[in-house]
């Protein structure tokens, strides 16, 4: 058979190969923070980068890019190892990054100036895209008069000025309020889809399912501890896209089951290896960071809705995205009162028996699950009953979770363990001076 009509592959402008992210530990050992990972951008795509918070989405945006080295495995420009040259790329953070002293117009030239483009060339080519995008009248003001979707404007007119081949986006919508983030994505599709700039891909993480379909070609959603890819979506619907069609919902809804069934049977630390001769040490659970009213909130609607619901559905129902939802439903799930079916949360018995009970009866349903199933927990109270005064500092156990996570997240896990413990009469917490003592039954 002939193949001569057969177009070739068409070749990355971005490649990462077994692209991994860990850090350094003083025992030796390495947290590692993204799993061995193979991606590919082309031309011609915008790729949404999907998953909760906290799951490593900027890390892998950042070490695409060469803002961040990778620990292991290597970024490709075109073929070439990134180290090897500078890939022509810009970012729009989700912060506006502004300067405040300049003005829109100073603002966007500001990346032209730094590569000693010529005064009248900058000028020109600063004018037409701060035109493009719909700033124009707005050239002398400066960022304290403009409002957050106006600052965020700025932000993409002075990530295309440099005319990037691939533009990255860092959840550049997430601190906008809807109508205006909205009103935004239709203003980014129209100059992509009208060729209206000269950038050849398009790249953005974001934790919001809708977003990632309204805008991309390909979806990436990852896993957590360590980051992984864990799926891959491939999306083929015309633009402009019907959110209410048939083919958008039910992607939707796959996207949405696969974030709330985990890659892993449990969420665990991210990955720490060791160095020759070192025992192995027992992971430990990472607590999601809810409140445990969330989670009888929870608990509640379900028992109410006969012990099932649809969590895509019901995110919409409550206004929430599903960054919002799966902590609380991560929560239920670790605790044993819920488990999650083809993107449906079913109630367990324990889990009926706590949206039943009474203040007192809950806290002692929610002691024993905690007990039973967060290590952290149990450590805490063994280490307490050791002490002769039943006290012990709050640092003595962020010591020890230090040797799991980063310092910023060691910070968090020791907020909810805490939380989780007072709710459950496991101990007391003095704020004042940050004293652990244990309840005694």
């Amino acid at each position: 058979m002939s193949t001569a009509n057969i177009a070739p592959a068409p070749t990355p402008i971005i490649e990462a190969r077994q692209l991994e992210k860990s850090y350094a530990q003083p025992d030796g050992s390495r947290i590692q923070v993204i799993a061995p990972s193979d991606l590919a951008i082309y031309p011609g795509q915008v790729m949404a980068l999907l998953g909760p918070s906290g799951c490593g989405k900027s890390t892998l945006l950042r070490m695409l890019t060469g803002l961040s080295p990778a620990s292991a495995g290597s970024v490709y420009w075109h073929g070439h190892p990134v180290r090897d040259e500078s890939p022509n790329v810009a970012i729009v953070f989700q912060s506006f990054a502004l300067f405040p002293w300049l003005t829109v117009l100073e603002n966007v030239e500001a990346p032209l100036e730094a590569r000693g483009m010529l005064p009248i060339e900058r000028r020109k080519r600063s004018l037409r895209i701060i035109d493009a995008v719909g700033l124009d009248g707005f050239e002398t003001a400066y960022p304290k008069e403009l409002s957050g979707g106006m600052k965020q404007r700025v932000g993409v007119a002075r990530a295309l000025v440099v005319e990037p081949e691939v533009l990255f986006m860092d959840e550049p919508f997430s601190a906008l309020d809807v109508l205006t983030a909205e009103t935004l994505r239709g203003e980014l599709l129209e100059l992509w889809l009208g060729h209206k700039i000269p950038t050849r891909a398009i790249f953005i993480v974001t934790h919001n399912i809708e977003e990632a379909v309204v805008l991309a070609d390909r979806i990436i959603v990852l896993g957590r501890h360590p980051a992984h890819i864990h799926a891959d979506f491939k999306v083929d619907i015309p633009h402009p896209r019907d959110r209410q069609g048939a083919h958008f919902l039910e992607l939707v809804d796959s996207i949405y089951r696969i974030l709330t069934q985990p890659a892993h049977q449990h969420d665990t630390a991210p990955s720490r290896t060791f160095g020759p001769g070192m025992p192995a040490r027992p992971k430990t659970i990472m607590l999601p960071h809810t409140r445990p009213g969330g989670m009888a909130g929870l608990l509640e609607i379900l028992a109410d809705r006969g012990g099932r619901v649809d969590l895509h559905r019901l995110a919409d129902e409550l206004s929430l995205e599903v960054d919002a939802l799966l902590p609380t439903v991560d929560t239920a799930v670790l605790l044993g009162m819920l488990r999650v079916e083809e993107g449906d949360a079913v109630i367990t018995p324990e889990g009926q028996a706590f949206a039943q009970a009474d203040i007192q009866a809950r806290k002692a349903i929610f002691r024993k699950a905690a007990l039973a199933n967060v290590p952290l927990l149990r450590q805490m109270e063994q280490a307490l009953k050791a002490k002769s005064n039943r006290t012990l500092s709050e640092e003595f156990f962020r010591d020890l979770l230090d040797e799991h996570f980063g310092e910023e997240e060691s910070r968090r896990q020791l907020e909810t363990a805490i939380q989780w413990g007072r709710y459950a009469e496991i101990f007391d917490y003095d704020a004042a001076t940050g004293k652990l003592t244990l309840t005694e039954a």
